[in-house]
């Protein structure tokens, strides 16, 4: 080969060589693998070396370098910065998991800019929201997490959800994202489809979502319907909690349902048995019952002797003795024993009776008590004045007063 023709394909090859740039995609060919874990490889195209530290591979959770790469690999890299001068032949500080970053950086973009979602395993609990792996770190705030407020965070942990992408920076690694948005729009067509399915008189299943003074919350499916207090039971219910608890399933019956205010009615009550049906198999006229005081009218003492079924003591068969009103013997709340006199479930009607099971006063106590009642009803009249004449004087007075006329 003549003089000419080698200084031709030494200035060739010299063309042929890239210029190495910071931010540059590369190819590189493992060379060898160092003590250090780091990754030698040859920059093609350009005759230098590059570094491959091992936390800059794209590796599984436990890998060692040898279970990643091997001498004769090919990898594509991106040029992080220089290592040493120009003068001592410096090489470059390559990346794989960094290249690949930027390409997860690249597809959210354009799933941001196309309005999409996507998905990420929540990774990380930490102060003030959750951590996500969708290629690169994403951070969902504890308030973009539901669209309720969520006490305990933990327990998204290991969990898939999809997400929406509020901010994205790459230049920053910062990538905000949004689980509420996605749950909300979820709630919404659940409450829709579930509100078109109620029907009046239905019997369905709920979880209580709530209690309150005047009722439960109970989560149909996307939407709440309250079950009022008077609707809980046949027996009167003070407090709801006295009976339920949050995360209960009940069985409801559907009384109401507008769906332009989106409220819906419920009795837990309607679905269990009426008090009344079956009561003339639980008791019978002669039985002797023990009961609660309900209620006091003038007429007499209601009296609950089963759940939801309360007897009347008419007041003449509330004492042996005589009384003007039930509470002057009688208080609401009291205990007390009750004779059946008469059953009618059919019309909700139970006599009852607690003088019969008291020992009737003997006649001579009964004679003495009705006198000491007479006679403290009596008209009681002051004695007339003495005026020293007789009625026979007074009567002759005023005769001989008349024939004097």
């Amino acid at each position: 080969m003549s003089e000419a023709d080698a200084n031709k394909d030494l200035l060739e090859a010299l063309d042929s060589v890239s210029e190495v740039k910071i931010g540059n995609v590369v190819k590189g060919e493992v060379l060898a693998l160092d003590d250090s874990k780091q990754v030698i490889v040859g920059i093609e195209g350009t005759g230098v070396e590059g570094v491959v530290p091992f936390k800059e591979l794209v590796t599984k959770p436990g890998e060692e370098i040898e279970d990643t790469v091997k001498v004769g690999d090919v990898l594509d890299l991106v040029v992080i910065s220089k290592i040493g001068s120009d003068k001592e032949g410096g090489s470059y500080l390559l990346s794989q998991r960094r290249l690949e970053a930027r390409k997860v950086w690249d597809e959210i973009e354009k799933e941001f800019e196309a309005g999409e979602t996507i998905t990420a395993p929540v990774t990380q609990v930490v102060k003030g929201g959750l951590v996500v792996d969708a290629g690169v770190r994403g951070f969902i705030p504890a308030s973009m997490v539901d669209d309720r407020f969520v006490e305990d965070l933990n327990q998204y942990k290991g969990q898939t959800l999809e997400l929406k992408i509020i901010e994205i920076e790459p230049s920053e690694n910062r990538l905000i994202l949004s689980h509420k948005e996605i749950v909300k729009k979820a709630r919404e067509a659940k409450k829709a489809e579930t509100l078109s399915k109620l029907v009046v008189g239905d019997v369905i299943e709920g979880k209580i979502a709530r209690l309150t003074s005047f009722g439960a919350f109970i989560d149909l499916g996307g939407v709440d319907g309250l079950v009022h207090v008077s609707e809980i039971a046949y027996e009167r219910v003070e407090k709801p909690s006295d009976v339920l608890k949050v995360g209960e399933t009940v069985k409801v019956k559907v009384l109401a349902v507008d769906p332009e205010k989106e409220r819906i009615s419920l009795s837990i009550k309607q679905t269990l048995p009426q008090p009344w049906d079956d009561l003339d198999q639980k008791v019978a006229e002669g039985d002797v019952l023990e009961g609660t005081v309900k209620r006091l009218t003038s007429f007499g003492a209601f009296v609950e002797v089963f759940p939801g079924v309360e007897g009347l003591v008419h007041i003449s068969q509330i004492s042996h003795k005589h009384i003007a009103t039930p509470n002057e013997v009688l208080t609401s709340g009291e205990k007390v024993k009750v004779k059946v006199l008469n059953v009618h479930p059919e019309e909700h009607r139970l006599a009852l009776s607690i003088k019969a099971l008291e020992e009737k006063p003997s006649p001579a106590s009964s004679e003495t008590e009705e006198k000491h009642t007479e006679n403290n009803s009596a008209k009681a009249e002051a004695p007339e004045e003495n005026t020293g004449f007789t009625l026979g004087d007074l009567v002759g007075d005023l005769k001989d007063d008349e024939e004097e006329k």
